[in-house]
């Protein structure tokens, strides 16, 4: 059985991720558990998590989940906007949650250092040959 869809295809917070995230070499999206995910052959970012609270979740429907570097998502897990996601969170990914006054600037330098750590070394040189 499919999980029911947990996003609202108009969100304009997703719209913006989505607009980021496809940006990256061979990047594409599908729907995992519910989720938009974002990848080329393993997925670099999630739209919407949850956390798990005295066996609850508790749903950050508006939110991006990234695999960073150790000591960044240590730095990061700091701050108030940012969590440990259910299931993923043991294998070092961190949940941040987007508002209207996200800075989109970070959230595209979250997506990078993600997409760094899953995409390979080919598409890799590749996104480092379309930067100045």
């Amino acid at each position: 059985m499919p999980h029911p869809i947990m996003f609202d295809e108009a969100d304009p917070i997703l719209g913006r991720l989505r607009a980021l995230a496809l940006a990256f070499p061979d990047a594409a999206e599908k729907v995992s558990h519910g989720h938009p995910a974002f990848f080329t052959t393993k997925v670099f970012a999630y739209y919407g998590g949850s956390v798990k609270v005295d066996g609850v979740h508790q749903r950050h429907e508006q939110s991006v989940i990234v695999l960073v570097d150790p000591d960044e998502r240590t730095a990061l897990l700091a701050e108030d906007r940012c969590y440990v996601p259910a299931y993923l969170g043991p294998s070092g990914w961190l949940g941040v949650d987007l508002t209207g006054d996200t800075d989109w600037g970070e959230i595209e330098e979250l997506l990078d250092a993600s997409y760094r750590r899953t995409a390979g070394p080919r598409r890799v040189a590749r996104l480092d040959s379309r930067r100045p």
